[in-house]
This record gives structure tokens, C-alpha cells and sequence, in this order.
């Protein structure tokens, strides 16, 4: 996701666009964190002034005899309400202001959350999760940072300048206020100037994170494989690689950061220094008092330490802005398909007899280069079981993805019910078909509830039921937890064929108008695969039904068989007739037919 210094700009204006919508609900709460803000910075500002009178105070001694006790203690306790006010104003307005900050990171998670499962899958196919998540967590915790820096670091800061400067005036020669401005002007220059040297370093360190962790994640998940092929060694070989880039760009990047740091204290230190000796002379000339030098350090430390804050807020502040960067280029990317809201939806019936779905001359494309489907046609009329045979890349699959909508045809149309599902919401689309894929992909959730995910507020006996249906009620009840079952991560507590009869339970539960089952039995053995067939058989009567299958002993009961080479139709008919023309489809049986033989 490479951005451009115009995608920047426009991603700075779209969100100062978006958060003041966001904020524009919280506008008197706000307000109260303002008035608590400026409360504690007047607090802080005055505890200077206090102690320099009484340092004055006790400067005069002996103390007059009404005094002695009175108003040194009034004082005294004073000085200690004003610290302890400044802090309790601060805390305060840091628990009021808490809902807005944790109500906009909250916001943009679920906006992302929501965006990425709207995006189409070639940018899931070209993703890796594991390098993804971590530009999501510091884009949030990114945009966090620079909501409360600009009201709580920024403002008050320049508040407190301010009120230092406005008061150094009144009170002292302009040679004070003359220094105080020169240092914060060379102090703002230098980290201005090494600040933008750094985020180069910065940018480079995220991306090295973030492929790090995505070679974990994937490296983890595959665990099987890497166990397999004793590939340990090399996994651990290439993660080092990618974390001795990480380190190297990291180290390049401390040492940016040392820079920064020594250069702005040794500003703070050279404009602290010409204070305190300016003021230093004045004491000795006796033109100042002991308690204005005091009050000169207070401020002087009270101006540079609020600098110091500002550098590091510019610093903290750009890299909030560099990890934001990422999960803005996100947002930026379009689905291949939106679903607007105004979209009409597509009108299939419930039930049986209903879903005709017609293919009329589509073609599609993945990669231009590359063509899958040529011209293609076909048509399933409602209520009946049409097979789709071929070897791998013909473009089978593709008409699942198609007649989902996972993509859309490059040309050509695909109907259901004589709708144009180009022109219907592809939720709706979605709904009406229910999917058993080649390798059904389970939540790290219980069984039950995995199940239930066809349709979420299903009942434990519908879910008992879709079990039962799919021959699957026996070995969960045979487990310790039964339904409560955890599946594991992505479902790897159970076998191939356990996690496929859970996914055919889910399409018994969905009990949709239009079914497509995609290699449906391939990894279920003999006895489970003809029991299944059976099962498949009776769920897709008087349904419409597209097969996409391997094994052409469970298609012989299809009213129409295609077969596809290469993105075209080549025959089609029914399994007597395509034997009886000898062609494709005959010698695939035969294959099968001598192969099965062998085993047996």
C-alpha cells in the first residue's frame, strides 16, 4: 500500500473531516475538559508566584509577632492546595475526556473491521493477517494519540507559554522574554528540521514489523507443513533475516532519536543557563530579590519543560501519524463490489422449486493475462442438479464465485429468477445460496456454534437437527463437552471429513433456495462419502443445485453434467448420455472406474 504525499493530504483532511464529526457529539463534555484544562494550567502557573512570596516571607525574618504563625502557614498551605489542585484538574479532565478518545478509537476499529470484511477477495488472497493486524492496532492506537495531543498537549502548552511570558513581562526587564523566545524558536527549528529526518527510519521499522509478524502468523499456521517437510530450521532462518533488518533499521532509527534528544535538551540547557545567569547578576546587583531568582528558575523550567513536551509531541505525533498512514491506505481501497444501501434486493422464494439460474456468455478474468471462462453459457433451471466436471483450472470454481458474486463477469450476465445479479445487492445474493467448499473453515468456537453460524438465533434443536441430518449428532455426543466443543483455530481439533459434515450441517440449518457443493465429499472416506452423497441427494431435491465435483460417482444422479476444459463448456448432457458419446466424460469414468478397481 504505497502512498503518495497527495494521499497523505487528502487522508489528513478526510480525518480532520471525520473526527469533527465524531467530536461534534461530545461538544459540552469537551468543553468541561477545556474549562478543567485551563483550570489546572492557571493552578500551575500561580505555584511559582506563591512560592516566591514565600520565600520573601521567610526572607524577612525575624517575622513581625502577628505574623509568626499565621500567614506563614496560610501560605504555606496554600502552595500545597495549588500543586495538589493542578494534578486533580488534569486527572479530571483525563476521566472526562476518556469516552471521546475511547468512543473514536472504537469508531475506527469498527469502521476498519467492517471495510475489510466489504473488500473483495484478491486483496484477502494477496494479504497476510498476521502482517496486517499490527497496522490496525498502531493505526488506532495512532489515531488515539494524535486525538488528545492537539487538545491536551498543544493547547495547553502554548497556554502555559503564555501566561509565563505575559507574566516575565509585567514583572521583569524584556531581556528575560527576549531569551524565553529566542530558545523556543531554536528549539522548534532543531525539531522540525531532525524530527522529519526521522520518520524516514520510522516508516521503515513498521513495515519490517509488520512483515515480521506476518511471517510468524504464517509460519504458525502452518505448522503441519513446516513439521513435514523439517523445514524448522529454515523458517527460523528466514525470520531472523527479516528481524536483523527490523534491528538494523531500528538501531538506525534510535540513533536518529539520540540526536533529536541531545540537540533539544542542549537548547533547553543553553537558554536555562543565559536565564539563571541573567538572573543571577540581577540578585547581586540587589535589583532582585532571592524569591525572583526562585520564581525565574520556576518559569524558566516552566517555559523549557513544556518545550521539551512539545518536541516530544512533534516526534510522538509524526510517528502516530506514520502508523495511522497505513490503516488510512487501507480505508482508501475500494471493494470490488460495494453493496450500497439502496441496492434492490434479489426476490427468491423460500423453499423448494424455486432459484432458475442462468449463465448467458460470460467470461471472466483473474489477471488479464490469464482468461478463465471464454463466452460461457448455461442454464439450471429450478429445481434440478446440475454438475460441473473438469480438470483443475478449467474454471470450475469460478462459477461458484461468480454466482456468489465474489466477483462480478467481465462480460456476460448471470440470472437468477430472470434478475441480473449485477443489479441486486450482493448480501441478498448471498443469502439465498448456501455453500459446502472443498475444505470448510471452522471459528475457534464450539461445534454448536459453528453450526448456528448458517443462521445465528438458531435453536439448540435446530442445531441438533442439521446434525442429525449431516451424520454428524453421533460423534459430537460422543464427545466429553458435546456441542460445547471447542473446534480449535480454523478448526484443527477435527479431521477433513469432521469439518466437512459440519459444513454441510450448516447449509442444512441455512436451508437456502440455490445450493452449491464444491468437491462437497473429497475428503470424507467410502462409507462417509456414499451416506453423504445420500444426504446431498436428498437436501438438493427440487432445489437448484450447482455440483462442483471430482468424483463422478456422486453425479450420476444429476439431471445435466458439464464438462469444461480450459474455460469452455465441451459436452454436456446426462451421465447415460455422456457415456454413450465416448468423449471427455466417458473417459474420465472409465479412469476412475480402473483407478477404484486398483484400490480395491
Amino acid at each position: 500500500m504505497a502512498d503518495s504525499t497527495a494521499d497523505r493530504t487528502g487522508d489528513r483532511r478526510r480525518f480532520a473531516a471525520e473526527l469533527w464529526q465524531l467530536l461534534r457529539q461530545y461538544r459540552w463534555r469537551i468543553a468541561f475538559s477545556v474549562v478543567l484544562l485551563l483550570v489546572a494550567k492557571l493552578a500551575t502557573v500561580a505555584v511559582p508566584l506563591l512560592l516566591k512570596r514565600i520565600i520573601d516571607t521567610f526572607s524577612h525574618a525575624p517575622l513581625p509577632s502577628h505574623l509568626a504563625l499565621g500567614l506563614p502557614a496560610y501560605l504555606l498551605a496554600g502552595y500545597a492546595l495549588l500543586r495538589f489542585s493542578s494534578t486533580l484538574f488534569n486527572e479530571w479532565r483525563d476521566l472526562i475526556f476518556a469516552r471521546v478518545t475511547l468512543n473514536t478509537v472504537k469508531a475506527y476499529a469498527e469502521k476498519t473491521f467492517a471495510h475489510l470484511h466489504a473488500l473483495g477477495p484478491r486483496f484477502h488472497a494477496g494479504r497476510q493477517v498476521g502482517s496486517l493486524l499490527p497496522d490496525i492496532d498502531r493505526g488506532t492506537s495512532g489515531i488515539a494519540f494524535l486525538l488528545g495531543i492537539g487538545l491536551f498537549t498543544i493547547v495547553p502548552t502554548l497556554v502555559e507559554i503564555g501566561l509565563v511570558l505575559a507574566i516575565m513581562l509585567g514583572r521583569y526587564p524584556p531581556s528575560f522574554a527576549v531569551i524565553i523566545g529566542a530558545t523556543f524558536l531554536a528549539y522548534s527549528g532543531f525539531t522540525l528540521v531532525f524530527t522529519a529526518r526521522r520518520v524516514i527510519y520510522q516508516r521503515r521499522v513498521n513495515k519490517l514489523d509488520s512483515r515480521a509478524k506476518g511471517q510468524m502468523a504464517d509460519s504458525l499456521m502452518n505448522y503441519d507443513t513446516v513439521k513435514a517437510f523439517t523445514n524448522e530450521a529454515w523458517e527460523s532462518r528466514r525470520f531472523s533475516a527479516t528481524m536483523a533488518d527490523w534491528m538494523g533499521a531500528g538501531i538506525k532509527n534510535q540513533r536518529a532519536l539520540f540526536i533529536l534528544h541531545v540537540g533539544q535538551s542542549g537548547v533547553i540547557a543553553a537558554g536555562v543557563a543565559a536565564i539563571m545567569l541573567l538572573a543571577g547578576q540581577a540578585v547581586l546587583a540587589r535589583s532582585m530579590s532571592v524569591g525572583d531568582l526562585v520564581l525565574i528558575n520556576a518559569y524558566a523550567l516552566q517555559v523549557c519543560l513544556p518545550l521539551n513536551a512539545l518536541g516530544f509531541v512533534y516526534r510522538e505525533s509524526r510517528d502516530a501519524w506514520v502508523n495511522a498512514e497505513r490503516l488510512f491506505a487501507l480505508l482508501r481501497l475500494r471493494p470490488e463490489i460495494e453493496d450500497p444501501p439502496d441496492a434492490p434486493a434479489l426476490h427468491v422464494g423460500a423453499g423448494a422449486g424455486v432459484g432458475d439460474v442462468v449463465f448467458e456468455h460470460v467470461s471472466f478474468h483473474y489477471d488479464p493475462e490469464r482468461p478463465v471462462l471464454f463466452d460461457l453459457s448455461l442454464h439450471i433451471p429450478s429445481g434440478t442438479t446440475l454438475a460441473v466436471v473438469g480438470r483443475s483450472g478449467s474454471g470450475k470454481s469460478t462459477l461458484a464465485r461468480l454466482l456468489l458474486r465474489l466477483y462480478d463477469p467481465a462480460s456476460g450476465r448471470i440470472l437468477i429468477d430472470g434478475q441480473d445479479i449485477r443489479h441486486r445487492s450482493p448480501t441478498s445474493v448471498r443469502r439465498a445460496i448456501g455453500v459446502v467448499p472443498q475444505d470448510t473453515a471452522l471459528f475457534n468456537d464450539s461445534i454448536g456454534n459453528n453450526i448456528a453460524y448458517a443462521r445465528v438465533g438458531a435453536t439448540q434443536d435446530e442445531v441438533i437437527g442439521a446434525a442429525r441430518a449431516a451424520l454428524l449428532h453421533d460423534l459430537i455426543a460422543s464427545l466429553p463437552e458435546g456441542y460445547a466443543t471447542p473446534a480449535g483455530e480454523r478448526g484443527v481439533k477435527f479431521s477433513g471429513g469432521e469439518r466437512q459434515r459440519i459444513g454441510i450441517a450448516r447449509v442444512i440449518l441455512k436451508d437456502p433456495a440455490i445450493l452449491i457443493f464444491d468437491e462437497a465429499t473429497s475428503a470424507l472416506d467410502s462409507v462417509s462419502e456414499h451416506a453423504i452423497a445420500r444426504e446431498l441427494e436428498r437436501l438438493s431435491h427440487r432445489r437448484t443445485t450447482l455440483i462442483i465435483a471430482h468424483r463422478l460417482s456422486t453425479i450420476v444422479h444429476a439431471h445435466a453434467i458439464v464438462v469444461m476444459e480450459r474455460g469452455r463448456i465441451v459436452e454436456q448432457g446426462t451421465h447415460a448420455e455422456l457415456l454413450r458419446r465416448k468423449g471427455a466424460y466417458a473417459r474420465l469414468w472409465m479412469l476412475q472406474q480402473h483407478m477404484d478397481r486398483e484400490r480395491g
